[in-house]
């Protein structure tokens, strides 16, 4: 739910406002139908990001101070010199396992430490050796272990190259970008003496500060303002920026969350993209703003290889993208050929960050896999969801009262439409106190929460992280006498506006805060909760509406550390600590599930994200698709968008199209704003409630190749929802496809998100490869371009040739009342007539496979047989489900077929073959899910 528009609303809850403004509010904002642009700085109105771009590409003025160096066996550290102002830098380097590189920069002598990113990699990342190849009085070669790699260090101008054989995958600092705002006294003003004496001494060690240096005080570095609000900057300027090049890269993807194209686009002409967590009213699409999230990873593709950079910088940072390529006409390309042009195609990239340090994680690849697999050694990996999350969910600012929920719920049952959750936006509480029922609506929420588990279903309650001033409430009183909420710059705890209307920020980076903050949601302090109660953390960026950009002022205080260094973070701590409230209740034996709005770098490890507040217009639909793709390549596999948009109101056809589309993403939520008409699915007229129902038993069905999707992301770090790009790295065709994406690699969709539309064209990739339509069976050739004619009733799926999906045909009223139902497998046979997939089991929602306790089988078909092994030998785990149907795509009718079991007993199966599809299915073959079998067609 977003911010700002609906602030008017929340201050008629709020007696303490004065009816001038909340007048005043209600005229400035209901007249508001998209983003204020005006609420948010550009890279002019943000003074860092303004100065740092005034720098132009030229001659650094670092160089590496070679006399300095030192080379351990798990580092090289180097001093870096400015020669226009003498202070200088540490370089740390580090060869860390699984082919990443380390640069880290900082201050040789900060005036106060400067801030480093704690808990967002797993652990210290491991190192391997480097070893010194060469060194003259220009620089020194290192070794990087594998494959001829090595990084060259040059002197004068300071850069770095990695390079591989011949070939440089990236270089540092060649436009001499490199800049580094060292920390420094204020000298326009009375400052402290002590201090001052102590930066003198500091000086002297790192010698004179030029004269020119000293005098220059540009706008913005002590003090900036925005619209009516003034930063105060004590620290002064502190920005870092470091340039890299990256030869032959055409495509960059990542550093999500934008609301643009998957393939991101040079900022030449415009402002950068921005990373810098924000409650942005209605967002604009197709532009590079902050939204709710930042992730500063960035990849870089090309028939080649793939690279990653991770920034690890959690303050507001800008990223600029050029390419000697970009703006070039086709003709102009063909021309650069037809000349013999050997300009190669390259892409620059600039980092810009208010403060901290420089941290950044080189992945060098080479496959898009390697880069995802690097990512998740450093940040961790998807946490593994219970099942039931993959669900359907029914969502609404806001279900009424308990009987509202009731009557939702029951229609669900009516209507035949299965569904796992539904959620309690903010009104479900006393007056937007989080940890409360409101006494009237909901004054028996365990009668409630008991009534969904009787028919095996959940709900989800929000908790925010603003905490309304209300002496009469417990959790408010609680976080004061603890010192737990951010301070004001003055020392006083830190207030802002938000929805209960004046409230408190429990300051997350404190551990003992999260710890106290993850014991409220045990069973006997959040009063009414249940072990169907599941949490959804909106609002975390945080939001404040009465501060600049709807977000918290720079200068409040996290013990020792501004706001403006952590800002980034606040959303991913809210999350961590709500995760391990939900898992503690348990005794830490329940997954659990938490949505957040704001994310960071490591976010995957604590739940799902979904893309905000979103409006029902057709362009909404389509971007999803992109904004979830971007978020799956830097480890953020849960992602979904709201149903049928948050603002505004859908045609029955954007309903659909959007179910349809919805129903083949991660997160599979409707939701709706509070001034919308319900819309509930049956409310369209019995066609479309058809429609819809049965794009979400389609879901349904295939909710176990979504699970196994899940556990190979947890394992892996692999996406789940993809671009094509990934499993066709060589096929350029694929590199700038935002609106089709594969589920794992063996499910191919391209949803319908054209008003009227009459047909779809669907690139199906793959030189030699098969795909099936999995509604109709037809076979289609890869490597071309797809005509597809559509009605309402479609959306395009194909599953690859050569793979195997199992589905769960039986449709029931939630995902546990399908727990041992039997499988059907679809297996598809690739032109080789061979084809593979696995099959995953586990209870669906503890810790417990953990412990080894699932069945894990790989299932194969090749010279007619197909068969079922164990891949797990040292697993133990018993299901119930049993295999009922085999479906084989692409297939030659058999005389006879005959399964035997692990015991050796054989017997006959049933077929039947429709001979103008080449479909050969099998019925009740029998065997258990989780058992040793063979079947062969003869």
């Amino acid at each position: 739910m977003g911010g700002a528009s609906r602030i008017f609303k929340m201050a008629t809850f709020t007696e303490r406002m004065a009816p001038v403004l909340v007048l005043c509010l209600a005229l400035c904002l209901s007249v508001t139908l998209a983003v204020d642009k005006g609420n948010f700085k550009t890279c002019d109105q943000s003074a860092f990001c303004k100065r740092q771009r005034a720098l132009k590409p030229g001659e650094s003025p670092y160089r590496a101070l070679l006399e300095t160096m030192e080379l351990t066996n798990t580092r090289l550290t180097l001093q870096l010199i400015n020669d226009n102002n003498k202070v200088r830098l540490l370089l740390e380097l580090y060869r860390l396992q699984g082919n990443i590189t380390r640069v880290k920069i900082n201050e040789l002598k900060p005036l106060k430490p400067r801030y480093e990113v704690p808990d967002v990699l797993i652990r210290e990342p491991p190192t391997e050796p480097l070893s010194l190849l060469s060194q003259d009085e220009n620089g020194v070669v290192l070794s990087l272990g594998a494959k001829s790699q090595r990084v060259i260090v040059s002197v004068r101008p300071f850069r770095l190259d990695i390079m591989e054989g011949r070939d440089v995958l990236m270089s540092l600092n060649s436009r001499g970008l490199l800049a580094f705002e060292h920390l420094r006294m204020r000298k326009d003003t009375q400052a402290d003496p002590e201090a001052e004496k102590k930066e003198e001494a500091d000086m002297a060690t790192q010698a004179e500060t030029t004269k020119e240096e000293e005098e220059k005080v540009d706008d913005g570095m002590w003090e900036e303002t925005f619209k009516s609000h003034s930063d105060s900057k004590p620290n002064g300027p502190s920005a870092v920026s470091l340039d890299f090049s990256l030869p032959g890269v055409e495509h960059v993807y990542g550093i999500p969350e934008h609301a643009d194209t998957l393939r991101l686009k040079t900022t030449d002409n415009g402002d950068p993209y921005r990373l810098y967590n924000l409650d942005v009213f209605q967002y604009e699409l197709y532009n590079p703003m902050a939204l709710y999230g930042a992730v500063p990873v960035m990849l870089a593709h090309s028939a080649q290889r793939t690279t990653g950079i991770f920034w690890l910088n959690a303050a507001e940072t800008w990223v600029d993208i050029s390419s000697n390529t970009a703006g070039k006409t086709v003709f102009g390309k063909m021309l650069d050929y037809v000349q013999g042009s050997s300009e190669t195609p390259q892409t620059d990239v600039r980092w810009i960050s208010e403060s901290g340090i420089i941290d950044v994680f080189i992945m060098i690849g080479p496959t898009p896999k390697d880069v995802f697999s690097q990512y998740a050694s450093l940040t961790g990996t998807q946490s593994f969801p219970p099942l039931a999350s993959l669900g359907y969910h029914q969502c609404r600012w806001n279900y009424n009262d308990q009987e509202d929920v009731q009557a939702v719920d029951t229609g669900f049952d009516d209507h035949d439409i299965p569904y796992d959750f539904i959620w309690l936006d903010i009104e479900h509480t006393d007056g937007k106190r989080y940890f409360t029922w409101d006494p009237h609506k909901f004054a028996t929420p365990k009668e409630m929460l008991q009534g969904l588990m009787d028919k095996r279903r959940k709900m989800v309650a929000i908790v925010d992280p603003h905490i309304k001033v209300d002496s009469n409430y417990k959790i408010h009183n609680e976080i004061r006498s603890r010192g737990f909420y951010i301070k004001n710059k003055d020392g006083g705890d830190y207030e802002g506006w938000c929805w209960p209307g004046s409230a408190g920020y429990p300051d997350f980076f404190r551990a003992d805060m999260r710890a106290w903050w993850a014991s409220m949601f045990a069973y006997d302090q959040y009063e009414g909760s249940m072990e169907n109660l599941y949490t959804w953390n909106d609002m975390n960026e945080p939001s404040v509406f009465n501060g600049p950009e709807v977000t918290m002022h720079k200068d409040a205080v996290h013990g020792a550390w501004e706001h403006r260094d952590v800002h980034n973070l606040y959303g991913f701590y809210v999350q961590m600590a709500t995760a391990d409230g939900l898992i503690q209740r348990s005794g830490g034996t329940e997954r659990p599930f938490v949505l957040t709005r704001a994310f960071f770098a490591g976010s995957q490890r604590y739940g799902a994200v979904w893309t905000g507040d979103n409006a029902a217009e057709w362009d909404h639909l389509k971007i999803s698709v992109p904004m979830c793709l971007s978020l799956g390549l830097v480890g953020i596999s849960f992602c979904g968008a709201d149903v049928g948009g948050f603002f505004k109101s859908p045609s029955t056809e954007l309903l659909v199209r959007w179910y349809q589309t919805g129903a083949y993403q991660p997160f599979f939520r409707a939701h709706a704003h509070l001034d919308t008409p319900r819309r509930e699915p049956w409310l369209f007229g019995p066609e479309n409630t058809a429609l819809i129902r049965e794009v979400v038993r389609q879901r349904y069905t295939l909710l176990p190749y979504w699970y196994q999707q899940f556990y190979q992301a947890h394992r892996t770090g692999q996406p789940v929802m993809r671009p094509l790009w990934v499993e066709y790295p060589q096929d350029p065709s694929t590199f700038a496809l935002d609106d089709e994406f594969l589920i794992g690699r063996d499910l191919l969709v391209h949803p319908v998100t054209e008003e009227g539309a009459r047909g779809v064209t669907a690139y199906l990739p793959g030189k030699g490869e098969v795909w099936f339509d999995v509604h109709t069976f037809q076979k289609h050739n890869g490597a071309q371009n797809l005509y597809i004619p559509v009605t309402i009733s479609s959306i395009p799926v194909f599953q690859r040739g050569g793979s195997i999906i199992p589905r769960k045909l039986r449709v029931r009223r939630s995902s546990s009342c399908m727990e041992h139902d039997p499988y059907t497998l679809f297996v598809a046979l690739n032109l080789q007539r061979t084809a593979e997939g696995e099959l995953y089991i586990d209870d669906g929602h503890t810790f417990n496979y953990e412990k080894k306790e699932f069945i894990y089988r790989r299932l194969s078909f090749a010279n007619n047989i197909l068969s079922s092994v164990n891949l797990a030998p040292d697993a133990h785990f018993t299901t119930r489900s049993w295999i009922e149907r085999i479906v084989i795509l692409g297939a030659s009718k058999p005389s006879k077929v005959t399964v035997r079991t692990a015991d050796g007993q054989e017997s006959q199966v049933e077929f039947e073959f429709d001979a103008s599809m080449s479909v050969l299915t099998l019925r009740k073959p029998g065997m258990n899910a989780g058992a040793d079998w063979t079947l062969k067609l003869e």
